[in-house]
């Protein structure tokens, strides 16, 4: 009952999905900030724009929830 994810095959497959979870997170993200009309990551570091920061991680979050909802439904 407590060990069925040990199986390797929900093993292997809770790795894959993990791993294209990550990918389908970085190509949202590149694809993000190529459509927004400035460098985010001029903005986030050398400038440290913190409102920009807090609109990025309300992204992320989202683009998060949005791939675990749709790895796990």
């Amino acid at each position: 009952m407590g060990l069925e994810w040990l199986k390797p095959g929900a093993f292997i497959g809770s790795i894959v999905f993990a791993l294209i979870g990550v990918l389908v997170f970085w190509l949202s993200f590149i694809v993000i900030d190529k459509i927004t009309p400035y460098n985010l990551w001029q903005e986030l570091v050398e400038k440290q724009n913190k409102a920009l920061a807090m609109v990025v991680a309300a992204m992320c979050l989202g683009i998060s929830i949005i791939v675990a909802a749709a790895i796990h439904g």
